[in-house]
């Protein structure tokens, strides 16, 4: 490796529609049970990684200011899984802008690792197949390993110790109409990260292994709405996959609840859309904003009915997105 070699990647968020919640193995992220999500093009992460010998340390920059140590060491960690499989020990420039906001419940994480795995394999000069980068980024965050992928995308549980089988793959759909509407209903940064709202719901919550077993089930209800472009069946089981999971949180010791006053008036906004005929489902993931899955041609109209609900500060209409890639690469 030359002294100085740098990637840039852009990889998109991406919503679970079949949630993760609960890991089987907190070291290596495996989850307890598979996914499914859609890959967004409106919010996302765009990352440069640059390995230099003149570097003493690694170095991240988040949003043009200097990250703090809880960051740059997640970073340095995941890095350092880079590093060892690539045979070198450079440490790494490593330049992030996030249009997902840090820590809300909006995914920042999935597109964050998504693009980080991607441009620190190429400036490693580490060869890295599309399943080996899902696995990678799944180690600096579960849900990463679909931000590889873009549109509907699922994410696989496994049986393998060592994880090499917990991977997202892509579906086989070009389904391009559907719309996810983002209600954002906070600024703030939530207040229990998923890591640790995970690990206490699977140790206190009496629902947690119902919520488990309710998976496989959603998946494959999920899996053919996919195939079938069946935004109904697909929102039926996006709201049941949401609100399962919440219940399992909130039934924690002591409970986890993410939600606030708008995340519920948002929820009968949806509702409410729905018995006047307009296609709209909603999902929540451990983050108080509400994500509606519409079709184009009723993007808009859920977008304005979401921002006349009292809380909501803006709305997002994305599309399905592309799955991370380079953009620049020396």
């Amino acid at each position: 490796m030359s002294a100085e070699r740098a990637a840039t990647a852009v990889a998109g968020t991406n919503i679970a529609l079949v949630k993760y919640w609960g890991k089987r193995d907190a070291a290596l992220n495996l989850p307890a049970a598979g996914s499914l999500s859609l890959t967004l093009d409106a919010l996302g992460t765009r990352t440069s990684v640059r390995f230099s010998a003149a570097l003493a340390a690694d170095r991240l920059t988040l949003n043009g200011a200097p990250a703090d140590a809880r960051a740059t060491t997640r970073v340095t960690t995941f890095l350092d899984r880079v590093r060892a499989r690539a045979k070198i020990a450079t440490r790494a420039d490593v330049v992030t802008e996030n249009t997902v906001p840090t820590a809300s419940g909006l995914a920042s994480s999935a597109s964050g690792f998504a693009a980080l795995a991607l441009a620190a394999t190429s400036a490693a000069g580490l060869p890295a197949t599309p399943a080996e980068l899902s696995e990678l980024a799944r180690l600096g965050s579960g849900s990463a390993a679909r931000s590889i992928f873009g549109g509907f995308v699922e994410m696989a549980r496994g049986a393998r110790a060592d994880g090499r089988d917990a991977v997202a793959t892509p579906l086989d759909s070009d389904w391009r109409d559907v719309r996810l509407v983002v209600a954002v209903t906070s600024d703030a940064q939530k207040s229990l990260g998923s890591t640790e709202a995970m690990e206490r719901t699977a140790r206190t919550s009496p629902y947690y292994e119902a919520w488990i077993a309710s998976v496989a089930a959603d998946l494959a209800d999920a899996r053919a709405a996919v195939a079938a472009r069946d935004l109904a069946r697909l929102g039926e089981v996006a709201e049941r996959s949401a609100l399962r999971m919440h219940a399992s949180a909130l039934a924690a010791a002591p409970g986890i609840l993410y939600w606030n006053p708008a995340t519920v008036a948002a929820i009968h906004a949806v509702r409410a859309l729905r018995a006047e005929g307009v296609p709209a489902h909603f999902t929540i993931d451990a983050g108080p904003h509400v994500k509606v899955l519409t079709t184009a041609a009723s993007a808009r109209t859920v977008a304005d009915a979401l921002l006349r609900t009292s809380g909501v500060l803006r709305t997002v209409v994305a599309s399905p997105g592309e799955g991370a890639h380079l953009v620049e690469a020396a």
